[in-house]
């Protein structure tokens, strides 16, 4: 039986919207590392106490592997879902599709997860009284994120150069305070090299509950895989930006979590999540510290934010040009030029999650759960994404010592550790994480069913082959042609 065509789709992406410089500032930019430091920091510290440190090393090497697989995989197909359709074309359909739409469900639950500490960072720099008060820290992040919903939706993207002053000041913000901070006297507890080793994981602080918060630290990084339809420049400087986001985002993490630990200490951290920014930034620079890094972190936010939309919205695009979710998904608006029912669904279902969260009370808890669930789904997208890399090139691994290690041995290593993480992670997981991470996943399993028995093309076999690059779907090939040397793209 032959498969029928899919109804997604209604018009293209614009092509050349971005640079491949562009392309690795939104890539470095996507980690949000400021964003990131203010949402998550809390998070593993009481996770993992002492031990962020050597969290956010082990964590670091496997995903520099699962880079490595983005940027090969997408060297192979150029297509707005990623892993969406790499994972589909190298494993099976039905793992393609559960890759999307972990994606999506994780770009949402961090952006709800998120969303109170964007509030509480703004108020901070602009009244610090009232930082500290919940409701009005959610009610501001939420007007921030329909904000930038609004701008992705309309196109209107940061600029260029905007883009690279927001990503650029919020780094050297953050490398000065952690080298400030290292530098500083006065310390609650003092370095030790032994929290980059194993000493300080225990029954209550494990490695694996540390790991899934790491994975969401580093995530965003392969933003850059998503917006591929929309680059210029071809595939040879492709994933570029996703292995120098992993290197920039783990010097910065590792740097300010030691900073922070030495400074103020892991209690203060645990007790005051929402405020330990801006208790660290007095403690550098008494007066105007605190505001200078809250100001990183709003800065952070507005990049995080649209890069996070971006991610999800495309997939959603992809996913609804094959017809695998309603095609009204894949429509591209004609004045905008943007999947603006992406765009729409994405903000709402966030802003619905967000006054449950809120109403129910769950605050710091319902944060630390999400990022753990969501840290299921990263390390489940991700170890496909690596085991993909791996079978799509499989007959030409042994041509080349760079064959076998950087698109073979790294990227099968990085994908067996995102398994293992995954599996060894479930019986130490709460109710709600698991619901949070399992049951979300497992909704997936209804519109991929739906779409499964209606017979689309997303389902016939569609091998990705190192000999035959596709574009988009098999559009625009000429446009994106890349250097090739003995079957295999060079320059890995």
């Amino acid at each position: 039986m032959g498969r029928r065509a899919g109804n997604g789709g209604g018009g293209e992406l614009r092509g050349g919207v971005f640079g491949t410089f562009d392309a690795v500032v939104m890539a470095v930019g996507g980690c949000g590392p400021a964003y990131t430091l203010a949402a998550t920091i809390p998070v593993l510290v009481a996770t993992v106490g002492l031990a962020g440190p050597a969290v956010l090393l082990y964590c670091a090497l496997p995903t520099i592997g699962i880079a490595l697989a983005f940027r090969h995989l997408g060297r192979l197909d150029v297509n707005a879902g990623a892993s969406y359709a790499w994972v589909a074309r190298a494993l099976h359909p039905f793992l393609g599709f559960l890759s999307g739409w972990a994606l999506v469900v994780s770009a949402t639950v961090f952006l709800v997860a998120a969303t109170r500490p964007a509030g509480s960072a703004v108020l901070a720099l602009v009244v610090p009284a009232l930082a500290g008060r919940a409701g009005l820290a959610t009610a501001v992040g939420a007007g921030l994120f329909v904000l930038m919903a609004v701008v992705v939706a309309l196109g209107a993207r940061i600029g260029p150069y905007a883009r690279r002053i927001i990503t650029g000041a919020q780094l050297a913000l953050l490398l000065a305070f952690a080298v400030a901070a290292l530098a500083t006297d006065g310390h609650r507890t003092p370095f030790s090299l032994s929290w980059f080793g194993f000493g300080h994981f225990d029954a209550e602080h494990g490695f694996v509950a540390g790991a899934l918060v790491a994975g969401v630290m580093y995530a965003g990084w392969d933003v850059e895989s998503n917006l591929n339809e929309e680059t210029r420049g071809g595939r040879r400087a492709f994933g570029l930006g996703g292995l120098i986001s992993v290197v920039v985002s783990f010097a910065v993490f590792s740097l300010f979590t030691v900073a922070t630990v030495r400074l103020i200490g892991v209690d203060a951290v645990r007790k005051n999540p929402d405020g330990f920014l801006s208790e660290l930034g007095e403690a550098v620079w008494p007066g105007w510290g605190g505001r200078l890094l809250v100001l990183a972190v709003v800065l952070s936010t507005v990049a995080t934010l649209e890069t996070a939309l971006l991610q999800a919205t495309r997939t959603l695009f992809a996913m609804g040009r094959d017809g695998t979710v309603p095609s009204v998904f894949g429509r591209i608006h004609r004045e905008w030029g943007t999947p603006a029912v992406a765009t729409g669904w994405m903000a709402g279902v966030a802003l619905l999650v967000v006054a449950v969260a809120a109403t129910a009370g769950s605050g710091e808890q319902f944060v630390r759960d999400a990022v753990s669930g969501i840290g299921l789904h990263i390390a489940f997208y991700y170890a496909l994404a690596g085991l993909s890399a791996v079978v799509a090139y499989r007959k030409v691994l042994f041509r080349s010592a760079g064959n076998l290690l950087f698109v073979g041995l790294w990227p099968l290593a990085g994908a067996l550790f995102m398994g293992w993480v995954f599996v060894v992670s479930l019986p130490e997981l709460t109710g709600s994480a698991l619901a949070v991470g399992l049951g979300a996943l497992a909704l997936g399993l209804v519109p991929m069913g739906a779409a499964w028995l209606r017979d689309l093309p997303y389902f016939s076999p569609r091998p990705l082959d190192p000999g035959q690059p596709a574009v988009g779907g098999e559009l625009h090939a000429a446009a994106h042609a890349g250097r090739r040397r003995d079957g295999v793209l060079s320059d890995f």
